[in-house]
């Protein structure tokens, strides 16, 4: 249990399923312990302003309503400023959640918000913007600038993938240097996944990082086909022992990325870079509400 006195909670009605659940997820903070100044927002550029004149408040949490793309584009509004972060899981894949155990309905999520506990986590970063969960080069990227914003809120997941795959057919795999600190590493690859959590997509691909480990990783499967990334997801999703087949791990505090040709990263599903980039851990940055078990 927690002592929270006040709390701000911020939906970004736009998300898939957003508006819908607004209300369900105000009715189900009434009978929380600490009171809730709630905002509905319709319009994604009011997002930060939102957040902005609710932390101008001083609550004790910050609960923010949306997909992984809505958590990572406001957390760097609330690194370093006391204020716990707690999730409701209202986007598609929402893997920031599944990363932190949290549950994926409304109820179950709100509960985790009065009977759970505080945990500190790490933040990836992007240059110098904070991320999450995961940021990604390959055909993510190239699917995040092109999807439809109504196929994805009102189709979802599936939607989501029937994109993917017409856009598959126009990816092809590139060069990519890693260095570490210790000198450049050359390679070709089908894509690129930038880890500070587990989950990609609703999926658990990135096994070997750990939210509150103080590192970043860097997962690269190797390929000069295109088809070696349908076969490592393929792998991934039947949890096959192919899945670390072709598949190169880099990990540290910081870690340098380039790719010819230059290519868009997506943080959390938005397009927020170009490389050349560095990934960086911002260790312990934030407390999150976890459930208590």
């Amino acid at each position: 249990m927690t002592d929270f006195r006040s709390a701000a909670l911020i939906v970004n009605a736009k998300s898939r399923k957003g508006q819908a659940l607004f209300d369900q997820a105000r009715t189900a903070l009434a009978s929380a312990p600490f009171t809730v100044d709630a905002h509905a927002v319709e319009d994604p550029e009011d997002l930060e302003v939102t957040v902005e004149r609710a932390l101008a408040r001083k609550p004790d949490l910050v609960i923010l309503g949306g997909g992984d793309g809505t958590v990572s584009g406001l957390v760097d509004l609330l690194v370093g400023k006391g204020v716990t972060l707690g999730v409701l899981p209202l986007g598609t894949a929402n893997s920031f959640c599944r990363t932190l155990g949290i549950p994926l309905d409304v109820e179950g999520a709100v509960k985790v918000l009065s009977e759970g506990h505080p945990r500190r986590i790490d933040l990836g970063m992007i240059d110098g913007d904070y991320f999450a969960n995961a940021a990604t080069l390959g055909i993510a990227p190239q699917i995040a600038e092109s999807v439809p914003h109504n196929l994805k809120k009102y189709l979802g997941r599936a939607g989501y993938l029937g994109w993917a795959a017409l856009q598959y057919a126009r990816f092809r795999p590139f060069w990519l240097t890693v260095d570490v600190g210790r000198g450049p590493q050359s390679l070709k690859v089908v894509e690129v996944r930038i880890a500070n959590g587990r989950f990609h997509g609703g999926e658990e691909m990135m096994e070997e990082a750990e939210i509150d480990n103080g590192e970043i990783v860097v997962e690269c499967v190797r390929g000069n086909f295109k088809r070696r990334l349908l076969a490592n997801w393929a792998a991934t999703v039947l949890r096959l022992e192919a899945r670390r087949d072709d598949v190169v791990v880099f990990r540290g505090k910081s870690i340098k990325l380039d790719t010819r040709p230059r290519l868009p990263v997506s943080i959390d599903g938005e397009v927020l870079a170009k490389t050349p980039v560095t990934a960086k851990v911002a260790a312990g940055a934030i407390d999150v509400m976890v459930p208590a078990e």
